[in-house]
């Protein structure tokens, strides 16, 4: 029984099976071959077409043959949203090898850490990040990296700007060592090459994205090409009523090594088509609306944090930036306040739709209607051919009746392949329970009323999440553990009215120890991304522990609610 099917706006099909045989980069060729003078990219007021981005992906795929490599190959780009991720991403499909989507702002052991599991064997890089990777690459497999700087694709004014005044300034610029290369120059060199001799399936491993999983330790996701299609069809099918293919324009300011925009907006902007706006640094509001000032976006795509800010830069609270071309906005990653779609909605007359999916779902999205009722409170209603449960918590088997809380399962033709090289957790989150493919255990404690909209409560695991990234208390957890004065640490989500949630450590110093909070806290900068080091550091005695000893985190982020 699916209840919410009664609940799709009209115009949406119930079902879209049977999917296409296809992937994105045949997708990309159809656009090249009939579209291919159409703006596909927009990046800092220049475009890309879609047969440039054949034709340079086509490039960079003949270069990483000529190199040796060969498919299921894995290769990792640490790049911010900007025309050479997708050049490099579509030439690593082209070769047949598997995207490694890495975080730019990544520390050394981080990033060492994805890299080794994965066994990646090479990096591009934009060149503010390439001294990180050959600071780690003699601890890994990566053989070759490949770098690229952010001016390359820039208009030829704010290019010499650039140059002028930013470049070194910066950090941007970089001498390579031996061996290593440089993409533009790997690209004009095999202009002319053919795409290498590979057939790449919908059933091939596409990309490799991060995610806690069910134990909250970082691992692999894969995602398959097929993925790709299923979730941009969906997402399109969703939002038709309310986006004209070719003209408007998809603005993407969420980092593509992320679920949301690498296997949500992408596809879906190839689906569509649509042009697709990119945005490298969303911290930077005034840059981002001055993007929405040049390109008038129909689409946006973003998570709370970024709505209030936005809504709060002076520029738009004094009504010199208009955000009237926006017509529909989706919001993900954390719960989406009241006020603030409220806010939005009025400022732009857009509608926001906030919606839910996890890297293990692959997109796999449960979304409120573009036109239909919005819930306040839930994340909507499953896409076409998205089908959950919600089952007992305990032991994930029993199904729960409308208004029941459990644990919310969720099954998709997109949703994971496995975790790479690791079938103790794959087989943990993917179980099979009565008729057909396995279940997603999502974590995640949710009710569904009775027309089948989604409500989540809580998590069942300890994951928190800080404007929208995933963070687990375990690894900062491991990382305090190591510091010399640390006896006991546990790590936790409180409240935060901006971020929704930031981590806080509890500590339990070894006697004699007096280190001050920010010491431990620039340790952990040393050692883990930003958005990952405590905010708060609070010293205590002794940690409240079960009678197995097993820390109650809940318990210190209550007394850390009263305290505030």
């Amino acid at each position: 029984m699916k209840p919410w099917l009664a609940h799709y706006d009209p115009d949406v099909a119930r079902s879209l099976a049977p999917y296409p045989d296809t992937t994105l980069p045949d997708l990309l060729g159809a656009l090249a071959r009939d579209h291919g003078d159409r703006p596909a990219l927009l990046f800092k007021g220049s475009s890309m077409s879609y047969g440039a981005l054949e034709a340079q992906s086509t490039a960079f795929a003949a270069a990483l043959a000529a190199m040796g490599v060969k498919p299921g190959d894995r290769i990792g780009l640490l790049l911010p949203n900007c025309p050479q991720f997708f050049v490099a991403e579509f030439g690593i499909w082209k070769a047949g090898a598997i995207v490694v989507a890495l975080n730019p702002i990544y520390s050394e052991r981080e990033l060492e850490m994805a890299l080794t599991s994965t066994g990646t064997s090479m990096v591009i890089a934009l060149t503010p990040f390439y001294q990180r990777v050959k600071n780690i690459q003699g601890r890994t497999g990566v053989r070759t990296v490949i770098a690229t700087s952010i001016k390359e694709y820039l208009p030829p004014l704010l290019r010499l700007l650039f140059t002028l005044f930013k470049e070194q300034s910066g950090g941007h610029r970089a001498t390579l060592a031996p061996g290593d290369l440089w993409l533009q120059r790997l690209v004009r060199e095999h202009a002319t090459s053919p795409r290498p001799e590979v057939t790449v399936r919908p059933d091939d491993r596409a990309v490799i994205l991060s995610s806690g999983g069910t134990t909250g330790t970082p691992k692999g996701v894969v995602g398959l090409h097929r993925h790709y299609v299923a979730a941009g069809r969906q997402l399109f099918e969703w939002t038709k009523s309310a986006l004209t293919p070719w003209t408007d324009v998809i603005m993407l300011p969420l980092p593509m090594f992320h679920v949301y925009a690498n296997v949500g907006v992408q596809p879906l902007a190839f689906t569509a088509p649509a042009p697709l706006s990119l945005v490298p640094n969303p911290r930077d509001i005034g840059d981002l609306l001055k993007t929405i000032r040049q390109v008038r976006p129909a689409f946006f795509n973003g998570i709370p944090t970024l709505y209030t800010a936005i809504l709060n830069h002076p520029d738009v609270r004094a009504g010199r930036v208009s955000l009237k071309s926006i017509k529909l906005c989706f919001s993900g990653a954390a719960a989406l306040m009241a006020e603030t779609k409220r806010q939005f909605e009025e400022a732009t007359g857009a509608r926001i739709v906030e919606g839910y999916s996890l890297t293990e779902g692959m997109m796999a999205c449960c979304v409120n209607p573009v036109k239909g009722p919005n819930k306040i409170g839930s994340i909507g209603l499953p896409l076409p051919d998205v089908e959950v449960r919600v089952v007992d918590a305990e032991r994930g088997e029993r199904d729960l009746p409308s208004g029941e809380i459990g644990e919310l399962l969720l099954r998709a033709p997109q949703h994971m392949a496995e975790y790479w090289n690791n079938s103790a957790e794959t087989a943990e989150t993917l179980r099979t329970h009565g008729e057909g493919g396995p279940w997603v255990h999502t974590g995640d404690l949710a009710y569904v009323d009775a027309d089948g909209y989604i409500f989540l409560v809580d998590r069942k695991k300890d994951m928190l999440k800080t404007s929208g990234f995933q963070v687990w208390p375990r690894e900062i957890e491991e990382v305090l553990a190591t510091h010399p004065a640390v006896m006991e640490v546990s790590v936790a989500g409180v409240p935060d009215p901006l971020k929704g949630e930031v981590p806080k450590a509890w500590v339990v110093l070894r006697p004699g120890q007096q280190p001050g909070a920010d010491e431990l806290r620039a340790y952990c900068r040393e050692r883990l991304a930003p958005y990952k080091v405590p905010v708060e550091v609070e010293f205590r005695p002794d940690l409240p522990k079960t009678m197995v000893g097993k820390v109650l985190r809940r318990v210190l982020v209550d007394e850390s609610k009263r305290a505030s």
